[in-house]
């Protein structure tokens, strides 16, 4: 067993490229290894700026000899056939293969191939350059000289012509930057190969300006002692924790601390092979400017680190920058220039913020109509009069004042046409909220205009109404039920491609603002108007725009309309709660909650309160986990079986009311008492949502069914007693589909 170290050498690769390159290099060699036969031990990759790096273990010498046969046609097929079944087997001759006799298929021919072993460097080089010639850059290059190669059949021979000359054409392969070096090594010696003109060493170099020039290498250990005598830190994780330490030294030096930034981090360390963390300042004046625009401006131009005093969390007027370079002066130059750049962005970033501050909020918003959402939804300003008419209804399921909720819609997208959003993309409805508290904005409506976007992801937070911000709940659920809506209403559905508008995000974030304030809010009674009076508006605007064209246009509307909890609703609405459902299901998986127990609650039909479901779900979930509760699963779906069974074959449904006067034994008597009465309590539990209560109820039965089917036998002679003991067993089906469809429930 040996070790096997690759390392492709190359001009700057991209910082965003990097991690994916060496997770793609790994899993390809490995993959390609094993595929031709040679099973290999743990493998890991790094990459710097300009290298990536696969190490191996356990790599064995050789692959294996194989024998194996292959089956052909039958003796006396066509002769397609026998030359099809020749080339694939690599035979010369029919005569070469073996006939085989059955008596009941007719006799058939079987090849014997023998795959002989081959060398770990033949294999490892074939590999590679099989791998780095379709290696999947999001953006590769073409660089150097046009290089010519020799055309190769599917058996890698080369294609000749004619006359009998090798045919030779334009190599095309690509790499992300110009490749310089191929370090290629097996139990410390070189497996002889060439990608693109270049053969592989056992050489290579260091950190392009810190290096003192190339250096040969026998093993991993070799080559990554020797990367750091000659500054480069191989492993991203490690420059990462290089440059927190120095950060934090440096912020603490000053009397200050770092704010903390992970993927600015990572993608320092995917700048640098020796960083070098250096502290600069800016003028104060810089500091009336909010915090957030600072940071942002520093860290999308600069990739700089803002500093703040750790007892106010006021931004300092200092940065950190990370530099490539151990320099002469002690970086005095570096920081100098980088000084000069951030001067000029947060000079223009605090222009952009005194020209925003000329023009109000309500201003702004003004200019949203010239601004398009979507070519079939309208103008942003469109979609801001739907979310202030939705936002205005939701307001008392959110306990916020209605005006309150639409006039923090009616701003909620202004600062979209501000010059700082324009810049900075990344800063919309924080800047809202700045220009709103500005002119002194009621600090609720203020808030709701940066906290309507959450959440953004599943571990950002949810406006809270319990922290004062009832306003910024109503609004971000108008936000984003005005999402769902508008896009269910032209057919842009999420599918298991694609989600190109988010909405499965989108209907998250309604799901956990709703569970996480526990509100009340029955979500077919805003779907259901929100789509219609969308489709309206769609139908509207395409009559506009086709009688803009043609002058004239006569076009068709009509909503599908469904049953849904017994009456008729849009079949638009029905499907988006289905969404809300297959959402809601995910997001209880993976709280641990079992997705059967949703299926069973959904079921019962009419379920459209997000936060009942719940604890529907909840209180099953807790009942199933009792002995009381396994039981009597089990005699349900044991009742559940027989019925089917015996519905099927009778075909006829016993569904409906039994004879009491055809109960005749105590056990069937007492089943009948126990499930009156038990509807009668969860029914009375659930009116009040006490589903603990149901469930508690429900495990009143599970006695009287364990007697019932100990001691009474279901298909009686008499036919009457056997029909009415059926007619029994599907009342203890509707009894329990007073809490859920136990039907669904698996176990």
């Amino acid at each position: 067993m040996s070790e096997f170290l690759l390392e492709l050498l190359s001009e700057e690769i991209p910082a965003r490229m990097q991690v994916r390159a060496a997770d793609d290099l790994k899993r390809l060699v490995v993959d390609g290894l094993k595929a031709r036969g040679l099973d290999v031990g743990e493998a890991r990759a790094f990459s710097t700026p300009r290298r990536l790096t696969l190490v191996i273990e356990n790599v064995p010498h050789g692959s294996p000899a194989i024998s194996e046969e292959k089956k052909g046609p039958r003796v006396g097929a066509p002769e397609q056939a026998v030359q099809g079944f020749l080339k694939s087997a690599g035979l010369a001759s029919i005569n070469d293969a073996t006939i085989v006799k059955d008596e009941k298929k007719g006799d058939y021919y079987v090849a014997k191939i023998e795959k002989p072993g081959r060398a770990a460097p033949e294999i490892i080089a074939e590999t590679v350059t099989d791998v780095a010639g379709k290696f999947p850059w999001p953006k590769s290059m073409r660089w150097g000289s046009i290089r010519f190669t020799a055309l190769r059949d599917d058996k890698g021979e080369p294609v000749r012509d004619d006359a009998g000359s090798i045919i030779e054409v334009e190599d095309r392969t690509r790499w992300v930057r110009p490749l310089q070096s191929i370090l290629c090594l097996l139990g410390g010696k070189v497996v002889p190969l060439e990608f693109v003109g270049i053969s592989s060493s056992n050489e290579t170099r260091g950190h392009r300006f810190l290096g003192p020039g190339p250096f040969k290498v026998k093993s991993f250990t070799d080559y990554q002692e020797k990367l750091q005598s000659h500054h480069v830190i191989l492993d991203p994780a490690k420059r990462a924790a290089a440059i927190s330490e120095q950060a934090h030294a440096l912020a603490k030096e000053a009397k200050l601390e770092l704010v903390e930034d992970e993927a600015m981090m990572a993608e320092n360390a995917g700048l640098t092979e020796w960083p070098v963390v250096l502290m600069g300042a800016f003028e104060k004046a810089f500091l009336e400017v909010p915090g957030e625009v600072l940071t942002t401006s520093m860290k999308t131009h600069q990739k700089c680190f803002s500093v703040r005093d750790p007892k106010s969390k006021n931004l300092a007027n200092k940065f950190l920058l990370v530099s490539n370079l151990v320099a002469k002066d002690g970086g005095a130059q570096i920081v100098s220039g980088n000084e000069k750049v951030i001067r000029a962005r947060l000079s223009d970033a605090k222009f952009f913020w005194e020209q925003d501050l000329k023009h109000p909020l309500g201003e702004m918003a003004g200019k949203l109509a010239h601004i398009t959402f979507h070519e079939k939804l309208g103008s942003q300003k469109d979609r801001v009069e739907r979310i202030e008419q939705l936002a205005f209804e939701l307001a008392g399921a959110c306990d916020a004042d209605p005006q309150d909720a639409r006039r923090a819609a009616g701003l909620c997208k202004a600062d979209l046409v501000s010059e700082m959003v324009g810049e900075f993309p990344e800063l919309q409805g924080l800047m809202g909220r700045y220009y709103a508290e500005h002119v002194g904005t009621k600090p609720e409506i203020a808030r709701a205009l940066e906290l309507h976007y959450k959440p953004k992801g599943p571990t950002d937070t949810v406006p809270r109404e319990d922290q004062g911000d009832a306003v910024a709940c109503a609004v971000a659920l108008a936000d984003k039920l005005d999402t769902l809506v508008g896009f269910w209403a032209i057919g842009e559905k999420p599918t298991g491609s694609g989600d190109p508008y988010q909405l499965r995000r989108a209907a998250l974030g309604v799901i956990r603002i709703v569970l996480e304030n526990d509100l009340r809010l029955p979500l077919m009674g805003v779907l259901e108007p929100a789509i219609s009076e969308a489709e309206k508006a769609i139908h509207s605007r395409a009559l506009t725009d086709a009688k803009k064209k043609s002058g004239s246009v006569a076009v068709g509307h009509g909503a599908a309309i469904v049953e849904w909890a017994g009456r008729k609703v849009h079949a638009g609405a029905v499907d988006l709660l289905s969404f809300f459902a297959d959402r809601l299901k995910v997001f209880l998986k993976d709280q641990g909650k079992r997705h059967d127990l949703i299926d069973a609650v959904f079921s019962l039909g009419g379920q459209d309160d997000l936060a009942l479901i719940v604890k529907r779900v909840e209180a099953l979930d807790a009942f199933l986990k009792t002995d009381d509760g396994t039981n009597l699963l089990a005699g349900v779906k044991r009742a559940a079986n027989i019925l089917s069974i015996e519905e099927k074959k009778d075909k006829k449904s016993y569904a409906g009311p039994y004879d009491l006067a055809l109960l005749k034994e105590k056990e069937e008597i007492a089943l009948a008492a126990a499930i009156e009465q038990v509807k009668q309590d969860t029914t009375s539990a659930i009116q009040v949502e006490n589903f603990a209560g149901a469930m508690r109820a429900l495990s009143e039965l599970r006695a009287p069914v364990d007697a019932f089917f100990e001691k009474i036998l279901v298909n009686a002679d008499d036919k009457q007693v056997r029909e009415n003991r059926l007619r029994l067993l599907s009342e203890i089906r509707a009894a329990t589909l007073t809490v859920a469809d136990f039907s669904k429930i698996s176990g």
